[in-house]
């Protein structure tokens, strides 16, 4: 067997994804598919876990090559070109162009505000708040186009804890956590006409009581699950009974999505060099470790959710996919190959169909044909 970061077990992939008790067809909020091979790669990885439908945030150059392999299996999502190396101008006017042509060239019926602390690497002028603020002059601009062409809105805000505790210290620049989340509420107010999707579990999965009042003063949020890795090592540090009632509160609030990311770079061999200039090239080196690669977000976060095994047991095992986040905070303790514990909660059948479709065909499919309205009833009480 051969040992690597998104199989440490050597477990069949494939095999598993048949193997779960759950069949009924699963739409993905959140992915990031690149690559003409690549998403054939997907495909399979997708067909092996029932996905029948994701939403997309992939680079307009990429879009024919991905929609002829996916076909209706895609929608795609509006985000700023990342590959540009003028900042002010891929998150600036480059952005409003962009916008513009996902509209009127795909149907695109969502945007992304990617708001995480990163961006105050790039912006430190006088004009740093029009870029790195939520609610910034470009960051409205960029909204209030893509809502006057029909746009629903998805925002990263926030980042994991432990990059805030190992990365983000200098303060003066990244300031704190909470502080990022300033902006977000502006912005859900002004646009409380507009359905938002908060990825990341809100970018705040270790604090679930910060997030239930975050819903609770806003009935247009919705939560996604995507970012495997980080979502599965700080919720399954939570008691299970403390993440069901979480998803019994908000179970309508709650999609389904993985933040896979696929490139063809993922399918050959690649030099320490190449892999410095192709950011996420270095997950996977070859078709087969790409394919374990995708099917890897899936089993850990359909697995933490559904439970272990065909029965949906409640049971925790380490995750089979390596958290570099553990040996970045704790090097004395972890290594690269270090994985936290992956917790099976083992949620309702009622609750698993509504977070892995139902919400999306109610609230983002609703919002595509004109019928999502926000919920202004009160949260389900547990």
């Amino acid at each position: 067997m051969t040992r690597t970061p998104q199989n440490l077990v050597g477990m069949d992939y494939k095999a598993a994804g048949a193997a779960m008790a759950f069949r009924d067809p699963v739409i993905d909020i959140h992915t990031h598919i690149h690559g003409a091979e690549a998403t054939k790669v997907y495909a399979a990885a997708a067909r092996a876990y029932n996905v029948r439908l994701t939403y997309s945030q992939t680079r307009p150059d990429d879009i024919e090559h991905v929609k002829g392999v996916l076909g209706e299996r895609v929608r795609f999502v509006a985000i700023p070109n990342f590959t540009i190396t003028d900042k002010a101008v891929a998150f600036g006017p480059g952005y409003l162009e962009l916008i513009k042509r996902l509209a009127s060239e795909h149907g695109s019926k969502m945007m992304k505000l990617w708001n995480a602390p990163r961006t105050r690497d790039w912006f430190t002028g006088p004009d740093r708040d029009d870029y790195i603020q939520l609610d910034g002059k470009w960051r409205v601009a960029a909204a209030d186009l893509a809502v006057g062409l029909g746009m629903m809105i998805k925002t990263h805000t926030g980042d994991p804890d432990t990059w805030f505790s190992a990365r983000y210290t200098d303060r003066a620049k990244y300031g704190l956590k909470r502080e990022h989340y300033r902006g977000l509420e502006v912005m859900l107010k002004r646009y409380a006409h507009v359905p938002w999707i908060a990825a990341h579990m809100g970018g705040s999965p270790e604090d679930l009581v910060f997030l239930d009042q975050l819903l609770e003063r806003h009935a247009n949020l919705h939560l996604d699950t995507s970012a495997t890795k980080w979502i599965v090592r700080e919720l399954s540090k939570h008691p299970h009974d403390r993440v069901l009632a979480f998803f019994e509160k908000w179970q309508d609030r709650i999609i389904f999505g993985s933040d896979i990311v696929t490139m063809d770079d993922q399918l050959v061999t690649k030099t320490p060099e190449q892999q410095r200039q192709s950011v996420m090239s270095d997950l996977a080196d070859s078709p087969e470790s790409a394919f374990d690669l995708y099917c890897s977000r899936y089993f850990a976060l359909r697995t933490m959710l559904e439970g272990w095994g065909s029965e949906g047991r409640r049971e925790d095992r380490p995750s089979p996919i390596a958290d570099p986040d553990l040996k970045m905070c704790e090097p004395s303790k972890y290594d690269e190959w270090a994985s936290p514990m992956l917790r099976g909660f083992a949620l309702p059948r009622e609750i698993l169909e509504k977070v892995y479709y139902k919400n999306a065909e109610r609230v983002v499919m609703g919002w595509e044909r004109g019928t999502w309205k926000p919920d202004r009833t009160a949260a389900r009480q547990v």
